[in-house]
């Protein structure tokens, strides 16, 4: 179990998960940029680039609001406000080492509740613009949410299961001296997958996609469009971290301390997320569905299940 984190990391959580989302977007502009225009020429060329995001939120403070008839602004701007909101108040079980800013005996189900929160967030910032574009965003994240939910619950559970509990600080502990990934390859991947679907991500960008001219955020401008984009960012980066204490061992490492080992790890996990969207194919909402109820689910029980012999077996 880990230590309890000092009073001042409940504040300093925001701030390094929203310093981490920026690293992510610039890393992502880089390779955006790379692959539009070919290499940097230089050092300068590449810092531009990776200073894109932003030079765009800056350009966001900025715009003005968009407004379209009769749009439910108090749905709307709830669902906007509660993206971010949601994904940092998920990250409050994330033990960065061996420290948490919260530690609760059901940690894991916590953080699965505040993706749910998420889920419905965006589903209200499509709703409450009364444009049907935006709807069908909104819409199509509640499809892919159908779809991906089963299989990323059963991947968390399975690491839960492994631990023999529910909190995260266990789940850690659990893992010296081997790493869950190691013996439950198939629930790591499928929460990788996963994690992509929750941030609406790479070949799962569907809510935000261009044939609906952008989805959900479609009539989304200024400050809502910042807040609500930034929430996608942050849910990428929580969703990423939650892999390290479920399947990476947390803080566990050599030579390093556990935040050091916390911090590597994430990293490696963004990095791969990030460069690898670029790798998987798009699949249309009903074809990753199909893929999600007859694929994903069946593989994620037969993990669960062998987990489940393991334990029983000790």
């Amino acid at each position: 179990m880990p230590d309890a984190a000092p009073l001042w990391a409940t504040i300093v959580l925001p701030v390094a998960l929203a310093l981490a989302a920026v690293l992510t977007a610039g890393f992502d502009a880089v390779l955006s940029g790379s692959a539009e225009r070919g290499p940097a020429g230089s050092v300068r060329e590449a810092g531009l680039r990776a200073t894109a995001p932003l030079r765009e939120a800056l350009r966001l403070l900025v715009q003005q609001p968009r407004r379209t008839t009769a749009a439910d602004r108090l749905l709307g701007r709830l669902g906007v406000v509660l993206v971010p909101v949601a994904a940092v108040l998920a990250g409050a079980v994330l033990p960065w080492g061996f420290r948490a800013v919260s530690d609760p005996s059901v940690g894991v189900v916590w953080f699965n509740a505040m993706e749910a929160l998420a889920w419905a967030a965006v589903w209200l910032a499509g709703w409450g613009a009364n444009s049907a574009l935006s709807l069908i965003g909104g819409y199509r994240f509640l499809a892919q949410g159908l779809a991906y939910e089963l299989p990323h619950m059963f991947a968390i559970t399975t690491a839960a299961l492994g631990a023999e509990s529910l909190r995260v600080g266990d789940v850690v502990a659990a893992q010296d001296g081997l790493w869950f990934a190691v013996w439950m390859p198939a629930a790591f991947v499928v929460y990788l997958l996963s994690a992509l679907a929750m941030s609406f991500w790479g070949p799962f960008g569907h809510p935000l996609s261009r044939d609906a001219a952008g989805g959900a955020a479609a009539e989304l401008a200024g400050v809502d469009r910042l807040v609500f984009l930034g929430g996608r960012w942050l849910l990428l980066v929580v969703t990423a971290g939650f892999s390290v204490p479920l399947f990476l061992g947390g803080g566990h490492g050599p030579l390093l301390p556990g935040w050091a080992w916390t911090l590597l790890k994430t990293a490696a996990v963004l990095a791969l997320l990030v460069a690898g969207r670029r790798l998987l194919p798009t699949l249309r909402t009903e074809r990753y569905m199909e893929l999600a109820w007859m694929v994903l689910v069946p593989l994620t029980l037969l993990q669960a299940l062998f987990v489940a012999v393991v334990v029983l077996n000790r």
